[in-house]
């Protein structure tokens, strides 16, 4: 069967380009069927060189009249490769830059097939780095002239012919064996091609009109396999009885009373509606998204103080050190005044190095401590607790899905919150999180100022440093953000540790510098936050590791270098790491923005603060795979689908799912075999669910 069979044993591959297959994820049959083509070119008509126009993308078949290489009198060991091409109607200028090797292929008289986007310079069209492909003379009808021809990614060795070749063997040789997952009964609702028709039209489509029955087909197929498992847990946990708190005592209003802040409404309401769950004698699994700021630990504590009051334990984990303490020190302050039936509160931290752990561990087995904060070492075998109600996990998409399913196994169907600043559209929440209850933080504590955020291009950081330089005077705190730790050559990236010691030494040597990075000892890092939060320090120069949930009033001003090397979810979560008290903030992005992926980026940087409207446009610009994270979220399976462009399929695949799974919930029904084989394929740990029974 193709979903068992190697791809060495395809037709002219064998195991050395077996390798090259898996560096791609390539390991089976099916995986290189399933191996999509990344677009296509129609190549049944091609662009005329007397017509084409600046800023256009294009498709032509020309023959190299002159080539030449020529080194970069800017840079050294910079390269660069012209050819000009004539196809009958014009000439065309070619320009490859630093590709050297590229002069011992392109000789005079050569066909090829050119695609990239034509632009004018010194007065004349060219193309910069095109894609290109030789042609030799090849029959009407063959895989690479005179169709709509497929594009994919290469894996190292492989050209375009060679690639499409393979697929094609392994349509040839296996379509006929493989069987559908969609019974018929489905793909006839939805008027879907059959899966022979579709993968044969979405390599080598006929027309694109198949083309597009293809795409629509198999991308439901990945939306239906992978809502599957989260109707399925949905369902399941329906079936098991959860802890029905009591939540009417005064334990939580006292907290909220003594606050030194008003809530928002949109606290106050999800405070409410996990009060509602928690009553609930069905275990609640409730996502609560919200902007960096918005106020989602102390709707998590509260909770908390619900579990608490019944006489149970709850837990707060966290994906960094640095996040675990910082929540700790912040909620032992909150906790203070609050008496809890005469006596205090018991709150403890546990970390992986903690050198009193075995104590802790006695203790919480023991119920002495009530409420526990912590990192991964919180999943550790030795970790018991006495009565767990709640699970609290901060930033779920820094934990992989088994790490987050193992905290609530260490109670009897514990309670479980789960809290993410990475806010999406909320339709597309709802499907994703398809087995979760969604509450949505959207406003922001009153007297929030929204931060301004600038650009500035590496000749004008001076600007930005003038900024940070004039908060700082004023006694306020910053930051400098790299991309790196060490200075990458390869990149042309300053790194952290370099330009921390020249900025002390140089540009900000009246100031007080600290230094941290993901390589220091984690006693080191706490020993730095330390003088940074207490102000013994005026500014930090760092890496991503300030991501998540750093939170100083105090700090008012961020540089980014390099922003283009970092996502806009991740330049947003950054930001967030300013503007958290009442002071005007700043947001100071250094970057020549070399792409126009990276120009949209910072553009909607400038332009917005929401962070909903930033997931949106991380979305278009990086796709979902990218933004989600595709081992986070089980989105590895979504080779060809979108939820943001798809999503009437995506809706359309979840109602299939809660059919069939309503009716069939073990897809024992003979006609669902090849659906639940495939599940178990793309979702192992799903074994137990689907075989109950």
């Amino acid at each position: 069967m193709a979903e068992n069979t190697s791809i060495q044993y395809l037709k002219g591959i064998g195991p050395a380009r077996a390798k090259s297959f898996a560096s791609c994820g390539v390991l089976t049959i099916e995986d290189l069927l399933y191996y999509f083509p990344r677009r296509y070119e129609d190549r049944t008509n091609f662009a005329k060189i007397s017509e084409l126009k600046s800023g256009q993308i294009y498709t032509i078949k020309a023959q190299l009249l002159t080539g030449g290489q020529r080194n970069s009198w800017r840079r050294k060991r910079f390269s660069i490769t012209e050819a000009l091409f004539y196809d009958g109607t014009g000439k065309l200028n070619c320009v490859w830059f630093n590709q050297p090797y590229l002069k011992e292929y392109l000789k005079s008289g050569v066909s090829l097939i050119l695609y990239g986007k034509v632009e004018i310079y010194n007065g004349r069209l060219q193309m910069n780095n095109p894609e290109f492909e030789f042609l030799d003379g090849e029959e009407e009808g063959s895989l690479n002239i005179s169709r709509i021809v497929p594009v994919y990614r290469l894996p190292k060795g492989f050209s375009q012919r060679g690639l499409r070749q393979a697929v094609k063997s392994a349509l040839d040789e296996f379509i006929p064996k493989l069987g559908d997952c969609l019974t018929f009964d489905l793909r006839a609702r939805h008027n879907f091609l059959n899966l022979a028709e579709s993968l044969l039209n979405i390599h080598f489509p006929h027309s694109l009109d198949l083309q597009q029955q293809a795409y629509a087909r198999l991308s439901f197929e990945e939306f239906f396999i992978f809502q599957l498992p989260l109707v399925l847990r949905k369902l399941r946990r329906k079936e098991k009885q959860g802890i029905a708190h009591n939540v009417s005592g005064g334990l939580s209003r006292a907290f909220i009373a003594q606050l030194p802040f008003v809530l928002t409404h949109a606290q106050e309401k999800v405070i409410a509606e996990i009060k509602e769950n928690m009553a609930s004698p069905q275990a609640m699994q409730r996502l609560i998204q919200g902007d960096v700021g918005s106020g989602k630990t102390v709707v998590a504590l509260a909770a908390c103080l619900l579990a608490l009051e019944g006489g149970y334990q709850a837990v707060i984990m966290a994906p960094t050190e640095i996040l675990a303490r910082q929540h700790y020190e912040k909620i032992v302050t909150q906790l203070s005044a609050l008496n809890f039936r005469g006596s205090k509160l018991r709150v403890e931290l546990l970390l992986g190095q903690d050198k009193n752990k075995e104590k802790m561990h006695q203790e919480m087995a023991g119920g002495k401590i009530d409420l526990i904060i912590g990192t991964h070492a919180l999943l550790q075998e030795d970790v018991v607790f006495a009565n767990l109600g709640l699970v609290v996990i901060d930033e779920q998409h820094k934990f992989g899905v088994g790490q987050r399913a193992l905290l609530p196994k260490k109670g009897n169907n514990p309670d479980i919150l789960i809290m993410t600043a990475t806010p999406i559209p909320r339709t597309l929440a709802i499907t994703l999180y398809g087995d979760l209850d969604i509450s949505v933080i959207d406003e922001l504590p009153p007297g929030r100022l929204p931060v301004k955020t600038l650009h500035f291009t590496s000749q004008q950081k001076d600007q930005g440093f003038a900024i940070l330089k004039h908060e700082l005077k004023n006694q306020r705190q910053g930051y400098i953000i790299y991309p790196v730790i060490e200075e990458s050559y390869a990149l042309d990236i300053a790194g952290a540790k370099k330009m921390f010691l020249e900025l002390q030494k140089g540009e900000f040597k009246d100031y007080r510098l600290g230094l941290i990075h993901g390589r220091l000892k984690q006693s080191a890092q706490d020993a730095v936050m330390k003088k940074f939060r207490n102000g013994i320090l005026d500014l930090l120069i760092s890496t991503t590791i300030l991501e998540v949930g750093i939170d100083i009033a105090n700090a008012t001003c961020m540089i980014i270098e390099s922003a283009e090397r970092f996502g806009l979810s991740q330049l947003h979560q950054l930001r967030g790491r300013i503007g958290r008290g009442s002071l005007q903030s700043y947001c100071l992005l250094i970057s020549d923005a070399p792409t126009e992926e990276s120009q949209a980026r910072l553009e909607a940087m400038v332009l917005t603060a929401d962070g909903f409207k930033i997931a949106e446009e991380d979305l278009k610009i990086r796709g979902p795979g990218e933004f989600f994270g595709r081992r986070q979220h089980g989105l590895a399976e979504l080779r060809i689908a979108n939820p943001l462009a798809q999503m009437h399929l995506l809706k359309s695949a979840r109602e299939e799912a809660l059919k069939i799974l309503t009716a069939d919930p073990n897809l024992a029904d003979r006609t669902h075999q090849l659906l639940k084989k495939k599940l178990l394929r793309s979702f192992p740990e799903y074994e137990k669910l689907v075989l109950v029974g």
